[in-house]
């Protein structure tokens, strides 16, 4: 999986932020999976702080001083299981269109004082190819300030980017519906935007473009653990919510002078008495200045300052428009989504799978050179549907065999009489003589025993099943690693042929999160380390 997120990426800076457990591993793959090392350079720097582990939270990961010491400027956050076929300079460009303002650099400080605002990436799970139990989120967005008076140009993604003001996970909006028999909306959201959407069948996909002082806007704030839900979900609830911007520390970090100021030693230009100094806003003057929700304000004259000399200075007054969250609702076409459980892998290898290959009129930027590689060995007597499946180097398939709509990595070998139907085999995997899969995710280096039938079933790699095992919907795995394991083995979970749904799963690590805000919703662990990255 860390192909796709690095392949789309790979003109930018990369830093792939992992635990130190698995940066080992990760270096190996980056240097020697042939898919991986032949990417184009340069290579991402692999960041292992010690303080990380799989159950840290997004939102701590970038409160680590490793992290902050190598963001200097605005920056990019993605899940490392993340597929998607819009190009990320697509999204960044729509960004800086938005939010990379004039203004952000008017005061001579560049991005670090800019307050230009975020964008994040929802997309929905509903459709042809939607999935039972996917994680979903709540999000209400209103219409966005137009950029620009000139229409986009046709593909361009600023028809589809809102400004998001609320975002939680159905999880949270369904335990507030329990408690309170009702989902409350706050009067103040209805005042600042009378006309709101909202949607409960988009997710998160994890993409965020930040500005720079978002790192300040999580340190000052240590019990922020998610991304998705507290940094996000806490920032577009202070721009309607009253008094949550101070108590959240925005407007600590947005005070600054105003552009233009001068201080209390510095002479008129003009050279004369009394005359009055109005205050310029370079941003308001700039084709590109942020589009940012300004309140109203008064401007306010000042005199000149040898006329002001000895007399009261004028405080300075905090910014008081909280910058916005974007929010774009990827359409439907296009692939966009992360894969973060079997269901998602399975489902989304086999729509991979379906993609014509490079230089068909069809071809995609996820499409493959070959469907089926030039080193692979296929039988003249075998059937492999090459517009639904893939084989990489070095499978080899037996006579009388049948392979539809699957994907086979390197190394695979299908032995005599043996049927294959979407399925998903990780690298190295054997399936013995006459053995009927259907559905299944069959782990690295795993050896199936001739006439075994799994239907709907997911394998851990490592494993060995006996001649005629049969099992049907169920995680495969071992509670201990050894050698070689027979299907009726203590330390191997195996369901029975009539076990229907029944999955064996193991739990580590399990956190919460005490805080709370206004409306009594309650944050949890959220993101993972395991699964986001700078």
């Amino acid at each position: 999986m860390v192909w796709y997120p690095l392949d789309w990426c790979y003109r930018m800076d990369i830093h792939l932020i992992t635990p130190p457990a698995s940066s080992s591993a990760i270096s190996a793959a980056v240097s020697m999976d042939p898919s991986l090392s032949s990417l184009p350079l340069p290579r991402p720097d692999i960041l292992a702080p010690d303080a990380l582990s799989a159950n840290t939270g997004t939102a701590e990961i970038l409160r680590l001083p490793e992290v902050q010491a190598i963001i200097t400027g605005d920056f990019l956050v993605l899940p490392c299981d993340l597929v998607c076929e819009v190009p990320g300079s697509a999204l960044i460009e729509s960004w800086m269109i938005r939010e990379a303002s004039f203004g952000g650099a008017s005061d001579g400080k560049g991005e670090r004082a800019g307050r230009r605002g975020g964008l994040g990436v929802w997309y929905n799970t509903k459709g042809e190819h939607s999935l039972k139990g996917v994680e979903t989120d709540l999000i209400a967005t209103t219409t966005a300030a137009a950029a620009s008076p000139v229409t986009p140009p046709s593909g361009s993604l600023l028809p589809h980017i809102s400004k998001l003001v609320l975002s939680m996970p159905t999880d949270t909006l369904h335990d507030i519906g329990q408690e309170k028999g009702t989902f409350p909306l706050r009067h103040s959201l209805l005042r600042a935007h009378a006309n709101i959407k909202l949607r409960t069948g988009h997710r998160d996909a994890h993409v965020y473009l930040f500005p720079h002082w978002v790192l300040d806007f999580v340190a000052r704030n240590e019990r922020f653990d998610s991304i998705s839900e507290d940094v996000v979900g806490w920032w577009v609830k202070a721009g309607w919510q009253d008094g949550l911007s101070e108590k959240l520390g925005l407007q600590d970090i947005f005070a600054r002078r105003a552009p233009g100021h001068r201080s209390a030693d510095e002479g008129a230009l003009d050279g004369s008495g009394g005359l009055l100094e109005d205050e310029i806003d370079l941003g308001e003057l700039s084709s590109t200045a942020s589009m940012i929700e300004k309140s109203p304000t008064r401007t306010t004259a000042r005199l000149a300052s040898r006329v002001q000399r000895g007399s009261q200075q004028p405080s300075s007054e905090p910014l008081s428009s909280i910058p916005p969250m974007l929010s774009y609702i990827h359409p439907s076409g296009r692939l966009l989504q992360r894969v973060d459980s079997g269901a998602l892998l399975l489902q989304t290898s086999l729509l991979l799978a379906r993609h014509p290959p490079v230089g068909d009129v069809d071809a995609t930027p996820l499409s493959h050179t070959q469907k089926i590689h030039p080193t692979a060995n296929v039988a003249q007597r075998s059937t492999v549907t090459a517009s639904d499946s893939l084989l990489a180097p070095h499978v080899s398939v037996a006579e009388k065999c049948v392979i539809k709509e699957s994907v086979l990595a390197a190394g695979c070998a299908i032995e005599t009489g043996a049927r294959l139907t979407r399925c998903v085999l990780f690298d190295g995997v054997t399936v013995g003589e006459r053995s009927v899969l259907s559905g299944c995710i069959i782990g690295k280096d795993v050896r199936i025993g001739r006439g075994s039938t799994l239907r709907d079933c997911e394998v851990q790699g490592g494993m060995t099943l006996s001649e005629n095992s049969k099992s049907t919907v169920a995680l495969l795995f071992l509670f201990h690693q050894t050698d070689r394991l027979a299907s009726d083995d203590a330390d191997c979970a195996v369901a029975a042929a009539d076990a229907k749904n029944e999955k064996f799963m193991v739990f580590e690590g399990l956190q919460g999160d005490d805080l709370e805000d206004a409306d009594g919703r309650h944050g949890d662990a959220g993101d993972t380390a395991g699964f986001d990255t700078v």
